[in-house]
């Protein structure tokens, strides 16, 4: 019999409705089970100057390559998987954010500089106002689509400036922490009068969060190295006193020491808190 358009185009709808019928009947892909899935929102507003700019990137790169960050990631002890999921978002103001670097998986040493490596790949989306409050709206929802499972889900907010455009930082945070993030931790650069109150009272969030200073760019990514470690392993700044990091460079505005083990929960539990 001769196949008219007419007969294969219906030939093909046939094949074609019976290939997604099979492909929604298969069972969806396990998530994998991290320690922790680790977002970081990196502030990139007017007042980030370039060369400001390139030192809190590079901050980010050598976090990851640094090997105490990496032997807290991998560690084991106490029952830890040794692997956390990490994405890296660019923000600035009320409608200006970029994934930069999305949920990668960090399992290796080798992983970790990879990924230090994108980071160092990226370059600067955008520069404008100040909007923490609309990045953290922006990230809330990339937890629930990530295929990644963790006990804990950690916002981390670097920034020079408090909040001067888009959705109000404060209820964002909360509505975050009500969505099913654990924590909401900052690091600041100082300079502006007042930032480091204001952070501890619109930025931190959660059981056990804290927020740390760097004294300036040039010192950001050793108060990164030391922010990273306290987060991933359970502590506050404060406990880690082996880190050679000079005592002006980082100050902790509250949070309490030691993490509780809640026990592992699904992350899609996690919801736009829109």
């Amino acid at each position: 019999m001769r196949m008219t358009f007419a007969n294969a185009a219906g030939w093909r709808g046939t094949i074609y409705g019976a290939v997604a019928t099979a492909m929604l009947a298969l069972p969806a892909q396990a998530a994998t089970t991290v320690d922790m899935e680790l977002q970081l929102l990196m502030d990139i507003s007017g007042s980030v100057s370039s060369s400001e700019f390139t030192l809190q990137r590079q901050g980010y790169v050598d976090a990851f390559n640094d090997p105490q960050v990496q032997a807290a990631i991998l560690d084991t002890s106490g029952g830890d998987i040794g692997a956390i999921a990490v994405q890296f978002i660019y923000w600035s103001g009320a409608g200006s954010q970029e994934i930069a670097v999305d949920w990668t998986l960090i399992d290796s040493a080798a992983a970790a500089s990879a990924f230090a490596s994108d980071i160092a790949g990226t370059s600067r989306p955008f520069n404008g106002s100040t909007a923490p409050g609309s990045a953290i709206d922006f990230g809330v929802p990339l937890f629930a689509s990530n295929d990644f499972d963790a006990a804990e889900q950690v916002i981390d907010v670097s920034g020079d400036g408090a909040q001067n455009e888009g959705a109000s930082t404060s209820a964002s945070r909360d509505a975050a922490l009500a969505a099913g993030i654990d924590r909401i931790n900052g690091i600041y650069v100082e300079g502006e009068v007042g930032l480091g109150a204001w952070y501890d009272a619109n930025i931190k969030g959660g059981t056990d969060a804290f927020v740390i200073a760097a004294t300036g760019f040039d010192t950001f990514g050793d108060a990164l190295k030391l922010k990273l470690r306290s987060e991933i392993q359970g502590t506050t700044p404060g406990q880690l006193g082996d880190v050679p990091l000079p005592a002006p460079a980082f100050m902790l505005i509250g949070g309490l020491a030691g993490l509780a083990f809640v026990g592992r929960r699904r992350k899609k539990a996690i919801t736009d808190p829109a």
